[in-house]
Order: structure tokens, then sequence, then C-alpha cells
């Protein structure tokens, strides 16, 4: 089992949300706000005025437990979305070790 993290900008959230639900391999996904702070805010287009301004950017995490073989057609299927993340996130793979229920 691996843990899928992503990391985009909030203004993405709705469409990507939409995106994941018609994703077959997602059982299920968590979305976290999060606020982003870089010292490249000048070269990254997603940027507002207000997030250069304000010194961070509303930021959305998002955790997917997924298949090992699973990660890929994930990762090619959001790529390839029309959802305005391609370029416009980042993202890391976590082993899990063990998952359930409480």
């Amino acid at each position: 089992m691996k843990q899928l993290v992503m990391v985009v900008h909030a203004n993405v959230q709705q469409d990507l949300s939409d995106r994941l639900r018609a994703i077959a391999q997602v059982q299920g996904f968590t979305f976290s706000h999060v606020e982003g702070h870089s010292h490249n805010t000048a070269m990254d287009r997603t940027l507002s005025p207000r997030d250069k301004v304000v010194g961070h950017v509303p930021r959305v995490r998002v955790d997917i437990m997924l298949e090992e073989a699973d990660v890929a057609l994930v990762l090619e299927a959001l790529r390839c979305a029309d959802c305005g993340i391609a370029g416009n996130g980042v993202y890391w793979v976590i082993p899990v070790e063990q998952c359930g229920r409480l």
C-alpha cells in the first residue's frame, strides 16, 4: 500500500475532486487546507497579487491511499486531466506499513 500526497493551489480543489471521483483506482481521498511558503514566488505563475502580498499561498494537501500498482495510473490520469493541476502542484509517495479502520 502507498500514500500519494499532493499539494496544489486551492483554486483547483473542486475540479480535482471531480477528477479523483472519476478515477476507478481512487476509493477515497482527504483534503487539508495548508499554506505554501517559498522564495520562488516571483516565478510561480499560479500566484495572484494577493498571494504575493500576503506572503503565503492557499494550497490544498490531498492524501490518497492506493495499491502500489495504481500510483502511476492515478498520476498519469491527473497529468492528462483538464483539472488545472498539471504543472501546478507537487507530489510524493510514502510507503504504508499498515492501514485499517478504527
